[in-house]
């Protein structure tokens, strides 16, 4: 769809995991060259046409970290437009973001390569404000109360 402006217009679905394991959560940093490179933000990312948001956030901690999981809830969602200069297709994007709460359930912890992001790690919860971080994370710690 093109907007009254001319700029294309889009929606992007996507799913994100809180994973807690002890007084660490588990995070992924943005690659470079991607949007919000350097910064670190929950494993997730956008659904396949089709795909369940809980199984397509499964999927994404797959891919981004190795790791295996269970859903446990569905924290909350949440809306926001994204002008074309903040998004990598140049398109204003309306992006819908679901936060789910997972347990990781086994795999092995590694980086993804190649990707959106190229970093995988637990970080200490009392470090997180310290991190250069998307909106997206901090929004979620403050969704889940941490």
């Amino acid at each position: 769809m093109t907007g009254p402006d001319g700029v294309i217009q889009r929606t992007r679905l996507a799913a994100y995991a809180w994973c807690e394991d002890g007084d660490r959560v588990l995070l992924v940093r943005i690659a470079p060259g991607e949007p919000g490179a350097g910064q670190w933000i929950l494993p997730g990312g956008g659904l396949d046409f089709g795909e369940d948001p809980a199984d397509g956030v499964l999927r994404e901690l797959g891919e981004e970290t190795g790791l295996t999981g269970r859903i446990d809830d569905l924290v909350d969602l949440r809306s926001g437009v994204f002008e074309p200069a903040a998004t990598r297709s140049g398109h204003r994007v309306h992006a819908i973001a679901i936060l789910y709460r997972v347990t990781v359930t086994g795999g092995e912890l590694r980086d993804e390569v190649g990707e959106s992001s190229d970093r995988a790690a637990w970080v200490p919860l009392d470090a997180l404000a310290a991190l250069p971080a998307t909106d997206l994370l901090r929004w979620a710690q403050e969704r889940v109360g941490r």
